[in-house]
């Protein structure tokens, strides 16, 4: 077969294919190999993590001139490597980073005191925390999970608020003190008002305490953990509407016999700022460990807020009975994994202030926007408080949900066949 010379339609086709490929790979080549400059990255801030941790027990050991080696190796060996993709992103980061390296580096070799060389550590891996997500995507997972956390903390509580609005204003109708609304209204207006004010307290507080960031992190993160518990297991107890309107009644009732406007307005201020509070120092502890994701948080609660709304109307306006028991039981559920998150980030940060041991596990790290959020961090320590604390939860669900309601219906049976 005699082959015949390609017409010059053919060779510009071809020419033009060849022209795409080669401009294709051209856009792709730097592509890749920024991706793999900064999958590296990811690795050797986590090497220098490691390192970092090795120098503080060297130098606490005795041995400063291992210290000082291992340091230095943290940053010559490792570090440096994140530099060139850092750059294009943060380069004040970058220069930030290299001064908290060599100050500790100057600290040990000037023989500084473990407490010092302690803070210096402290202070450079929560840099390297920064570096990281700076370096990071945020993906999809974890701005889902920064939504999700925020709209569960000011739904659940903003439904319990109404609840108890609702059942308050109920108890004034049928003991004919209706009269008494409006300084029931001045007290939840007040209450609202103190929730906001707290809010920006504690955002200042947080800002000038003299305590260092980890430490501040892990004392925020266990104080909101205890409360998150005490909280989501009181209102579990108080599932049932008769129980609630129990313990809302006689709270009336006190008020009613007071007899004062005073009194009524107490009672609505205390009823929705311990939902305010609680609102306030979940908000600040998630805050703390979902940088870089503060819009999705505010997103979050802005859809609560909305959804709030409605329920409000729905139950306050209209009159309307709502499935509260599922919304309360999710909710409360969401809050309990949030503590679990909550426990893990305030183990981590003890760990990085040096406050406790630390053992690294040698299995894939999570993303660091998805790892803050939820806590799991590749240690030892934190995995196993965080899976105890599930297990008390599950053994807390069963009883509740399982035992409690067999034990009422064998109660019940016994009743009847006595």
């Amino acid at each position: 077969m005699t082959l015949r010379p390609a017409t010059a339609p053919a060779r510009a086709i071809v020419i033009g294919v060849l022209a795409a490929v080669v401009a294709l790979l051209a856009l792709a080549g730097p592509a890749l190999a920024a991706d793999t400059s900064i999958a590296r990255g990811h690795r050797e801030i986590e090497t220098s993590r490691v390192l970092l941790g090795r120098s503080l027990d060297a130098y606490k050991a005795g041995a400063r001139d291992r210290a000082y080696a291992l340091s230095r190796k943290a940053y010559l060996d490792h570090f440096e490597f994140v530099e060139i993709p850092l750059r294009l992103r943060d380069p004040n980061l970058v220069l930030d980073t290299e001064f908290k390296y060599a100050a500790l580096r100057n600290d040990i070799r000037d023989g500084a005191p473990v407490s010092k060389i302690r803070s210096d550590t402290a202070t450079l891996r929560t840099a390297l925390v920064d570096v990281d997500r700076a370096l990071s995507r945020k993906g999809v997972a974890a701005p889902a999970v920064a939504f999700g956390f925020s709209f569960s903390i000011l739904f659940r509580e903003g439904v319990e608020a109404v609840l108890l609005i609702a059942i308050l204003l109920g108890s004034l109708a049928a003991g004919s003190a209706a009269n008494y609304k409006r300084p029931l209204a001045m007290g939840v207006g007040a209450a609202v008002a103190a929730t906001a004010v707290l809010f920006a307290l504690a955002t200042l507080v947080i800002d000038i305490a003299p305590l260092s960031r980890e430490l501040l992190e892990a004392v925020t993160a266990l104080i909101a953990v205890v409360v998150l518990i005490a909280v989501s297991f009181w209102l579990v107890s108080r599932l049932e509407h008769r129980r609630r309107m129990e313990f809302m009644r006689a709270r009336v009732a006190s008020a009613m016999a007071a007899g004062t406007t005073a009194a009524f307005v107490g009672l609505g201020f205390t009823a929705v700022f311990r939902e305010g509070f609680e609102t306030v120092l979940f908000y600040q502890a998630l805050a703390l460990f979902a940088q870089g994701l503060i819009l999705w948080v505010v997103l979050g609660a802005a859809a609560a807020a909305v959804a709030l709304g409605g329920v409000g109307y729905a139950i306050l306006r209209l009159g309307r009975r709502l499935p509260l028991k599922p919304m309360l039981v999710g909710g409360a559920g969401v809050l309990l994994l949030m503590s679990v998150a909550f426990v893990g980030n305030a183990i981590r940060s003890l760990q990085d202030a040096d406050l406790l041991t630390a053992t690294p596990l040698a299995h894939p790290r999570l993303p660091v926007f998805l790892a803050e959020l939820t806590g799991i961090h590749p240690t030892s320590q934190g995995l196993v408080v965080q899976a105890g604390l599930l297990a008390v939860y599950a053994v807390g669900a069963a009883y509740l949900f399982a035992w409690q309601p067999a034990r009422r219906r064998r109660q019940v049976a016994e009743t009847a066949t006595a």
